[in-house]
């Protein structure tokens, strides 16, 4: 790129957004992709690669924003415009004829026409667009002001950072809800699960959650869309029709319910509310009801607000689908990481559409809350549509001499002793080395798509590794030889070959996912490529201290304090390093997954970066300092040549740094370092 003119470079960094976000759109919005996820994982890392050399280019409809990075400690104010108010609810058919009415007596006729749409069981959020270009992303909050939380909402991938059509250059506001789909949120919790953290209870808690969180670069790993309902501008001509103002929605790249109706009557608004009640477990997403508007939207300016809501819209919601049944026992789970999680076995019982036998009770502060007894009745419902969970007892139904359950205190499958971590919900269970499903589970994990990616080595064969062949750990399957394969039952010579070759290729895994494959506690995907970007090798993790652990961009304290554990508390961890780099894997980063080096500007030079920056994310201002010769410490020493300070660094650290007498700099300072 060097040997680029300005202009070219220009051009062609149009040219790869423009097709990134065309790709984006088609993935995203229309659910058609035309290119695999690794070519355009290729586009948008060229892009990245160019703004990072090119930072006087990156503008704010960038798609490299996409991915995150950014981290605030607190969310900026921003006001409402408009007051962004809450429906009223009924649960009533008789209340939403009562609404009909009062819309009738308040125009003084009956032609009204409705829209009529799914209330989408997620998160409000209202764009600010000006000239074309998304400005901000806010909350709802108290509904006269809300979170900016902008930073996180450029990562949402279906949300166009600059709008087409005829609102290409318009000033707007375009209101909509922000969500899961259900298994975008099923897969999410299994990776949690795979990560040995704690799962979410629905989709949208976790995107409540998600969308409170510091780090953009968090946000931007979970699967958050966004359905726009509601455009509004001061300075560009709208329709009267707000059905007709979702054609512009659609045309500027945003996603629209294709099942928004326009009704001509109250009489076909309950026919869609009966059609989807039947229906809603069809759709990909939750609804919790229907959302009728009038559609005329001077009507709707005559009709005006009470102090909470719109007169011109309701809510229709459906009824939660409960059951009632009983509870047979209570049995106990143990995950990967020891992890204990109680499940109620019921009597059989229809909800939603299927038949639930089980249901998760999540822990035991859940159970005494409950205060579930032997044999009780209990009212069951699909936790967010999708979850089956325990809502309450009905004690009244109790047999006098039922005894209380009581959460196990020892291992269920290996009869160990249960811990509970300070401040933790879950017990554990305390044989990490010998307890069988947590033997199976580290194997499942390690050899998982997303981790070593070892083909045939699956649930039913683990099974009989570890019960016939005495594997314990993931460095024994590199010791399994044909003639043991072979006396496995259903395990013939292809079989066998197909596994010893898949094991033989996972020799060339990159050390990031072998990282992750070791089934630290807390550390996913993302945490495994921060380490091993930030230590490039196994040797310089297993000597790390907590503080350089924590220093890490994403891991913070907790983490820190687990992979330490991982390498300090638990010798046999060790040992299975050893053996695992007798095998032949890989421990240390390998030089093409490090940023290219341009140029010896910092050679010889340290950095420690701290604090919140403006200009680039952490990771490109250390990708800088690679880039241009120099070293990224993760700890305060005297060694250290430049401490870059961002806003909102650590006092102490800040401290600690002046008594050293260390040459504390601007990110601007460190940028002209770079020049």
């Amino acid at each position: 790129m060097d040997l680029f003119s300005e202009t070219s470079v220009q051009t062609r960094i149009q040219e790869l957004r423009a097709e990134i976000e065309k790709h984006n759109f088609l993935y995203y919005v229309k659910a058609e992709p035309q290119i695999a996820d690794s070519e355009f994982d290729r586009l948008l890392a060229e892009l990245q690669k160019i703004e990072n050399q090119y930072p006087e280019f990156v503008t704010d409809d960038s798609p490299t924003h996409r991915v995150g990075g950014a981290i605030q400690k607190s969310f900026p104010v921003f006001k409402h415009k408009k007051p962004l108010l809450s429906l009223g609810n009924t649960y009533s058919e008789g209340e939403l004829n009562d609404f009909h009415d009062r819309i009738v007596k308040g125009i003084g006729h009956q032609d009204i026409h409705y829209i009529v749409e799914h209330k989408v069981d997620g998160v409000a959020l209202s764009l600010h667009y000006e000239n074309g270009i998304l400005k901000y992303g806010v909350t709802r909050g108290d509904g006269k002001q809300g979170d900016d939380i902008t930073l996180n909402v450029k990562t949402i991938k279906n949300i166009p950072l600059k709008l087409q059509g005829a609102l290409k250059d318009a000033n707007v506001e375009v209101r909509g809800e922000v969500y899961m789909n259900a298994a975008d949120f099923e897969k999410l919790n299994q990776e949690r699960l795979d990560a040995g953290e704690t799962t979410f209870m629905n989709p949208r808690n976790s995107t409540a959650g998600t969308l409170k969180l510091q780090d953009s670069a968090t946000v931007a790993k979970r699967p958050l869309r966004f359905m726009a309902y509601y455009l509004d501008s001061d300075t560009f001509q709208l329709p009267d029709s707000d059905f007709e103002g979702l054609k512009f929605l659609a045309d500027a790249g945003f996603s629209v319910s294709e099942h928004n109706t326009l009704c001509n009557s109250v009489d076909q608004v309950f026919s869609f509310i009966h059609h989807w009640g039947e229906r809603k477990h069809q759709l990909p997403y939750e609804i919790d009801g229907i959302v009728i508007k009038v559609d005329h939207i001077p009507l709707r300016e005559e009709l005006g607000f009470t102090a909470k809501n719109p007169r011109w819209a309701i809510s229709y919601k459906y009824q939660a689908e409960q059951a009632l049944t009983r509870i047979q026992s209570i049995s106990y789970q143990v995950g990967r990481t020891g992890a204990v999680t109680p499940v109620a076995n019921l009597e059989p019982v229809l909800l939603a559409g299927t038949v639930v036998k089980r249901a998760s009770l999540y822990n035991a502060d859940e159970m005494k809350r409950l205060d579930l007894h032997e044999g009780d009745s209990v009212i069951i419902e699909k936790g967010g549509e999708i979850i089956p969970k325990v809502v309450s007892v009905k004690s009244e139904l109790r047999k006098p001499t039922a005894s209380p359950f009581v959460f196990a205190k020892v291992c269920p499958e290996c009869n160990s002793q249960l811990l509970r971590n300070e401040g933790e919900a879950n017990f554990y269970c305390t044989n990490h080395t010998f307890c069988p499903p947590q033997i199976k589970g580290r194997i499942e994990h390690f050899a998982s798509r997303k981790a070593m990616n070892i083909d045939g080595l699956g649930t039913e064969l683990v099974d009989q590794l570890v019960s016939k062949l005495d594997v314990t750990n993931p460095a024994d399957v590199y010791q399994l030889t044909k003639e043991k394969l072979l006396s496995l039952d259903r395990f013939g010579e292809k079989s066998v070959h197909n596994l010893l070759t898949g094991l033989e290729i996972s020799k060339s895994i990159p050390f990031q996912r072998v990282l992750y494959a070791l089934g630290i506690r807390h550390v996913g995907i993302t945490v495994a490529e921060k380490l091993a970007h930030a230590f490039g090798s196994i040797q310089r993790l297993q000597e790390a201290s907590i503080e350089q652990l924590a220093a890490t961009p994403e891991v913070g304290e907790i983490i820190a304090v687990s992979v330490w554990n991982w390498f300090h508390k638990q010798d046999i961890n060790n040992d299975i390093i050893t053996k695992l780099q007798a095998a032949g894997l890989q421990f240390t980063q390998n030089e093409e997954d490090k940023p290219e080096v341009v140029s010896d500007k910092l050679a010889g030079k340290t950095f420690l970066f701290s604090g919140r920056f403006e200009t680039l994310s952490r990771d490109e201002l250390k990708n800088l300092v690679i880039a241009h010769g120099g070293t990224v410490v993760s700890a305060i020493s005297k060694k250290l040549d430049y401490l870059v300070a961002g806003e909102d660094m650590g006092p102490a650290k800040l401290l600690k740094a002046e008594q050293l007498g260390l040459i504390i700099i601007s990110e601007d300072e460190f940028l002209s370092l770079c020049q």
